[in-house]
């Protein structure tokens, strides 16, 4: 690890402890974490290709409709090489901590336009950055075996349709699985491919939103708002995620779903 990729997370954790002493009204202490989270994340010690996504996945953007703050414990399901591990490590800070979730076939996949398997690249990224708060979960969101409402936050991003497409009846299993896990309020944010009924949304690899809801709402889940952060009006529902045509700009939903208190 090298020292500037130290000193610059240890500016961050120290911007972050230090705007919590001030004790300042709630909009101005926010306003700095996410002005220290921001600093983080341009930092050229990050990974490039992360750095990279960041136009079109809108990570700060995302954590903040979410809700994510300092000390919460919080769910990545299907982490793959932790894109969005390394960013929600560093919004919950030391006194949070972030599960990433993988299943062991996934962790053997090909990490996105690189080399090296998700495995691998998580691996790395939390060495490297030295995310002494996040737990590796290699096991499949079913045998998981969390606590009952211990999580504030889940985030299922970009991977629902592949439950749902092959199982609309383990898609749902595994909503009430993350339900259990919440902490009553407690918030998932899913994230996915927006598709359209009547096309092969398995082969395209996509879900209608309406179908996201309807799991949702009967997995036991409040649709508590709804976002266009991540919509592209380009997009072509007929078109697979991975079409090149596509440089991987697709529409994206984004929900903010909650446990009943």
């Amino acid at each position: 690890m090298t020292i500037a990729r130290i000193n610059s997370l240890s500016k961050y954790f120290f911007l972050l402890l230090a705007s919590a002493l001030l004790s300042l009204p709630g909009s101005v202490v926010h306003a700095q974490d996410r002005a220290a989270l921001e600093s983080a994340l341009r930092s050229p010690q990050r990974d490039l290709s992360d750095r990279m996504r960041d136009a079109t996945r809108k990570p700060i953007e995302v954590l903040d409709f979410l809700g994510v703050k300092p000390g919460m414990h919080v769910l990545d399901v299907y982490a793959a090489g932790g894109y969005f591990t390394l960013v929600l490590a560093l919004a919950v800070g030391e006194d949070g901590r972030v599960y990433a979730q993988n299943t062991p076939r996934g962790l053997n996949f090909e990490e996105d336009r690189s080399d090296v398997t998700q495995g691998e690249a998580l691996a790395a990224k939390i060495q490297d950055n030295n995310l002494s708060n996040v737990i590796r979960v290699d096991r499949a969101v079913a045998d998981m075996d969390l606590p009952a409402e211990s999580l504030d936050v889940i985030l299922l991003s970009q991977i629902f349709h592949d439950y749902y497409n092959g199982s609309p009846a383990r898609a749902r299993n595994m909503l009430r699985t993350l339900l259990t896990a919440l902490k009553p309020g407690g918030v998932l944010g899913l994230i996915d491919h927006a598709g359209q009924e009547g096309l092969d949304n398995r082969r395209l690899h996509r879900i209608p939103k309406a179908a996201v809801i309807a799991a949702a709402q009967e997995a036991g889940f409040i649709v508590d708002a709804e976002s266009d952060l991540l919509a592209s009006p380009t997009d072509n529902y007929r078109r697979s995620i991975f079409d090149p045509m596509l440089n991987r700009t697709t529409d994206q939903f984004l929900l903010r779903l909650k446990k009943p208190l």
